[in-house]
């Protein structure tokens, strides 16, 4: 006796034509491309995912750098001296300290002056 496997393909294309939900085109309507699109889409979305955590450092070191220029530092200067002075804060805090805590951010950069100033002696 055969095995009719109609049931199990209908499913399988279904699952991808749903995935595929908001394409243009044909990419949403013939399996075969729907498929391709749907793949192609998770792997841009695994790229994406690494994109987003090298894109927020980067504004991040921005945002910290212009708040760190009102001292007369350099970014590159300031996390030295935050080395020096043994302050572990992350990129991400310093940068939302520095949009909406100005006067605790001025402590630390003063913190990391203080520190160069020492290692410069």
């Amino acid at each position: 006796m055969r095995v009719k496997r109609g049931v199990t393909t209908h499913r399988r294309h279904k699952k991808y034509l749903d995935l595929a939900k908001g394409f243009r085109g044909a990419r949403h309507k013939l399996y075969r491309t729907a498929r391709e699109a749907v793949e192609r889409s998770w792997s841009n979305m695994f790229v994406g995912r690494k994109q987003r955590k090298r894109d927020m450092r980067e504004l991040w070191i921005m945002r910290i750098n212009a708040g760190v220029r009102q001292y007369d530092l350099s970014y590159s200067k300031f996390i030295h001296g935050l080395a020096l002075a043994g302050i572990e804060l992350n990129r991400k805090v310093l940068a939302n300290m520095a949009i909406e805590k100005k006067e605790d951010f001025a402590a630390i950069v003063d913190a990391a002056k203080q520190a160069l100033a020492a290692e410069a002696k």
